[in-house]
């Protein structure tokens, strides 16, 4: 309890000694989270922006919406424009560097006070070449400043009484789901959120990730759910991939797989610049 308070307190120090705030709010439990407490810290100061394309979910995009609503936020929904660049379209490695560039230019351009992210201690342990496109633009991370892991992020969002926020799964744009070097194309991300709601629907799953690799087209699933897919099932669900994915993909395999973090960056990361 002690530790938390402290890093609470850290928090509060860190938000307070920037004043006028804008949060980048993707629609996930750190930034949410982030956004609900500096909100209520700072009443008036904090305004939120909130990036739609076809690489983020709308139901991203609703809890955002309905949250900002909830608790009164000033709430910006902009276009960051990233599928302007050919750079992010090319989906190299460090996609990522692009896709926040994009967002943070765009979001410099409504305001001149400091951008903040949901950035988390854990983030830091990953490949985040967004982070570089953040330090680029003057970008604070306040829950790494104050030393908040995930963890202590879903508690903070559970004492702001944030509700299904506090156990919102990760759930990465769906661009992280095709592989690199494969162009990111906005037909194939429509398809790969909907096959990942229909499986939602129908198994119920801890994690899913529909992944378009060059090979085939695979379904990760955690490993319960894995293990409990029979022959029938699995060959029931395949018709129904295969379906979805017929005007982008008609002659696409499917294959299903234990669920592993980032498994759609599959060739050589540059080092960070």
């Amino acid at each position: 309890m002690g530790e938390q308070l402290s890093e609470l307190a850290a928090l509060e120090h860190v938000l307070q000694g920037m004043q006028r705030i804008a949060v980048a709010v993707s629609g996930g439990v750190d930034s949410l989270s982030l956004a609900a407490y500096a909100h209520r810290l700072l009443p008036g100061q904090v305004v939120m922006y909130h990036a739609v394309s076809a690489a983020v979910p709308g139901e991203g995009t609703r809890r955002t919406r309905d949250l900002a609503a909830q608790e009164g936020w000033i709430l910006h929904v902009i276009d960051a424009g990233e599928f302007e660049d050919s750079n992010y379209r090319a989906n190299p490695v460090n996609r990522c560097f692009y896709c926040k560039t994009s967002l943070y230019g765009a979001i410099r351009a409504h305001t001149r006070t400091q951008i903040v992210s949901g950035t988390n201690v854990d983030d830091l342990g990953e490949y985040r070449p967004g982070l570089i496109a953040a330090k680029e633009h003057g970008v604070r991370h306040p829950f790494v400043e104050a030393g908040m892991g995930k963890g202590k992020v879903r508690a903070l969002a559970r004492e702001l009484g944030l509700g299904e926020v506090a156990e919102l799964p990760s759930s990465p744009c769906l661009s992280s789901r095709v592989e690199t070097g494969i162009a990111i194309d906005p037909r194939v991300l429509a398809g790969i959120h909907d096959v990942e709601q229909q499986l939602i629907g129908l198994l119920a799953p801890r994690t899913v990730r529909c992944r378009v690799r060059v090979e085939a087209i695979v379904i990760e699933l955690d490993a319960a759910t894995l293990d409990a897919l029979d022959h029938e099932k699995k060959r029931s669900l395949t018709a129904r991939v295969q379906q979805r994915f017929a005007g982008t993909h008609p002659d696409a395999a499917v294959r299903f797989e234990r669920y592993q973090v980032g498994s759609a960056f599959l060739h050589f990361k540059p080092p960070l610049r």
